[in-house]
């Protein structure tokens, strides 16, 4: 039941554009994710040559071809994904789930009384969410 609470949680979390590692998701889950920072690129090195590279939604994460051994993943919007790349004959060389977050270590978070806000500050603070009675107004 507990489980269930918390990912019934989670969910409604998610939704409001917070990611799910840095409000306790255990360091194994989170380690099941590979993790881009919104508008933020993270390099990819392959052991060989990728042919087709397919994204589950592209509105959530892109990637572009550097070269034939390097993919360029961005974070476009929150929110989790998947990336598969293919060789020349079809097979897989990744298969990854990709979660689209913001990066914890320059936001501040306001709260007041049930109301809270976060706040981006990369470089100048700017709204990014709000939850409780901060989000009806």
């Amino acid at each position: 039941m507990f489980n269930r609470c918390l990912s019934v949680a989670a969910a409604g979390l998610f939704a409001t554009g917070f990611a799910l590692a840095p409000i306790g998701l255990s360091a194994e889950a989170a380690e099941e994710f590979l993790r881009v920072y919104m508008n933020s690129a993270r390099i990819l090195k392959l052991d060989r040559p990728v042919s087709k590279v397919i994204v589950g939604n592209s509105e959530v994460a892109d990637a572009t071809v550097a070269d034939s051994q390097t993919i360029v993943l961005t974070g476009r919007s929150f929110g989790t994904t998947n990336l598969v790349l293919l060789d020349a004959d079809g097979n897989a060389i990744v298969d990854e789930r990709i979660l689209v977050s913001i990066d914890e270590s320059s936001t501040v978070r306001v709260f007041r009384s049930t109301a809270r806000t976060v706040l981006s500050c990369t470089p100048n603070c700017e709204e990014h969410a709000k939850t409780g009675a901060a989000a009806a107004n």
